[in-house]
C-alpha cells in the first residue's frame, strides 16, 4: 500500500505536469494575425491584340514644308568620340621608381612582439611630446607591432629628433620614407 507521503507526490507531480501542460495556452491570450494585402505583379502586361494585328499607314510623301525645315547641319555625320580605356589594376599601382616623392619621414625604432612594450614606448614618447604611433593600429596579440614617430615633411626634422629620442629610449631609429599606401 502506498502511503499518504507517496500519495502527495504523485499528485503534486501531476497538477505541476498539467500546469507545465496548459498554463502556457491560458495566459498566452488571443494571437492576433496580421495578413498583409499585396497585388502580385504580373509577369507580362496585358495589351490589345488588335493593336498588334493592325498595320501602320505610311505616308508615300513628305510635304515640301518638312523639307525645307532640314538643314545641311543636320545631314553632316556625327563625330565620335572614343571612350578612354579603363586600367587595369596592375597598371593603376604606383611603379616602384616613384618611392612617394612627395610623402613624408617616419622614424622607426623597432618592432616589437610584446604589445605591452610598444604601447609602452608609444605613451613614453607621447608624453615628451613626440608624434609616436604603433602601426598597424588594430593590432592582434601575436603580431608584430612597430613603434614609429611620423609622419614629418622636413627630414632635417627628424634628423634633429633622433638624438632626444635615442637618449629617452635608448634604441637608434631608422629614418625612412613614409609610404602612404601601405604604412
Amino acid at each position: 500500500m502506498a502511503t499518504q507521503f507517496q500519495n502527495r507526490l504523485v499528485g503534486t507531480l501531476v497538477l505541476v505536469c498539467l500546469g507545465v501542460i496548459f498554463l502556457p495556452d491560458l495566459f498566452d491570450g488571443k494571437k492576433a494575425h496580421n495578413k498583409e494585402n499585396f497585388q502580385s505583379i504580373p509577369l507580362q502586361e496585358e495589351f490589345e491584340e488588335r493593336v498588334l494585328a493592325s498595320s501602320l499607314k505610311v505616308p508615300l510623301e513628305l510635304p515640301d514644308a518638312h523639307l525645307k525645315e532640314v538643314t545641311e547641319d543636320a545631314l553632316q555625320p556625327i563625330e565620335i568620340k572614343k571612350v578612354p580605356e579603363i586600367k587595369k589594376e596592375a597598371e593603376m599601382k604606383p611603379s616602384v621608381n616613384m618611392k612617394h616623392q612627395d610623402s613624408g619621414w617616419i622614424i622607426r625604432l623597432g618592432t616589437f612582439r610584446q604589445i605591452d612594450n610598444a604601447e609602452s614606448l608609444v605613451s613614453k614618447l607621447r608624453k615628451k611630446g613626440y608624434p609616436a604611433q604603433l602601426m598597424p593600429r588594430n593590432i592582434k596579440e601575436g603580431q608584430l607591432a612597430r613603434v614609429e614617430v611620423g609622419p614629418e615633411l622636413s627630414k632635417d626634422k627628424l634628423k634633429a629628433m633622433t638624438p632626444d629620442i635615442e637618449a629617452l629610449t635608448g634604441l637608434k631609429g631608422q629614418l625612412i620614407r613614409f609610404n602612404p599606401l601601405a604604412p
